[in-house]
């Protein structure tokens, strides 16, 4: 079985900009592995790129990241 690098060893963040900064990445990753075909993904950008549905549901997906990120560091406190 192949041994997977470990990028996410926490959700604990130093501030809410740390926490921000890795819903964005959770949220990329989640696209790496629904597509991980690269040449694909960079073909599909136009389509997604310039298209205000789009980017508005990407943005809904990093947010709904940013609120999991936030209750694992009681930023609401």
């Amino acid at each position: 079985m192949e041994q997977k690098e470990t990028w996410l060893p926490s959700l604990i963040t130093k501030t809410p900009q740390e926490g921000f900064e890795l819903a964005i990445k959770l949220s990329r990753m989640g696209v790496k592995s629904t597509q991980p075909d690269i040449e694909v993904l960079k073909k599909l950008r136009p389509d997604y790129a310039n298209d205000a549905s789009r980017l508005t549901a990407a943005s809904h997906v990093i947010a709904v990241n940013f609120q999991t990120i936030s209750v694992a560091n009681n930023y609401w406190r």
